[in-house]
């Protein structure tokens, strides 16, 4: 019991959970975010293990690429799967590996990898920058510009500071909030829906170091 829950069942578990309270259609995808969102990792699956703050952060970092529309034109790397990166030290350990194993994402497979220096994220499409680089923040930010590249942190000030999308703890429900400006200056179009279930949306740019 004590390892991780495999995604596949966590997913079904919160779709079931969701249509029991909001009965209705809903597509997949904004079934799992609705239902991470208004029910958190406590009390949705009754029976079964609470997920893991990570658990749930691996999911929705893997959602948000289905709602996300990228450039037209990427670089050729970009063309032949689907990378989702870790920068620094990675939070996620296994959980992350499992979550995307065998997944595809805008028809592509999806490639998890994991590295040391942003000039080596210019063939992700998400990037998930550690809680480690925080005093380099600036600098990483400054070498993806108009990269086209995702960003998404758990560090605090992350969507103040220029990035895309910053992980919040409200209670123990994990939430997200959204730099739009920083996205949009990257050449990112984020759905409706997506910014619908999002704890804040900011409209300007970074604001500082």
């Amino acid at each position: 019991m004590g390892h991780a829950m495999d995604t596949s069942r966590l997913q079904a578990g919160i779709r079931r959970a969701l249509h029991r309270y909001l009965p209705g259609r809903w597509p997949p995808v904004v079934v799992v975010l609705l239902a991470l969102v208004f029910f958190g990792p406590t009390g949705i699956l009754a029976q079964q293990p609470k997920p893991s703050e990570y658990q749930v952060k691996a999911t929705y970092l893997y959602n948000f690429g289905r709602f996300v529309k990228w450039p037209g034109t990427v670089p050729a790397g970009k063309g032949e799967s689907f990378s989702v990166c870790v920068l620094g030290q990675d939070p996620f350990g296994s959980i992350l590996d499992s979550t995307l194993a065998g997944e595809a994402l805008d028809g592509k497979p999806v490639v998890l990898r994991r590295i040391s220096k942003p000039q080596d994220a210019e063939d992700c499409r998400i990037l998930f920058i550690s809680s480690a680089e925080e005093k380099h923040l600036k600098e990483i930010l400054t070498a993806l510009d108009e990269s086209g590249v995702l960003t998404v942190s758990d560090m605090p000030g992350f969507t103040r500071r220029g990035g895309m999308i910053q992980f919040v703890l409200e209670g123990e429900r994990v939430r997200f909030e959204i730099n739009l400006a920083s996205a949009e200056s990257a050449r990112l179009v984020l759905s409706s829906e997506l910014l619908k279930v999002a704890s804040n949306v900011r409209r300007n740019g970074r604001s500082g170091g």
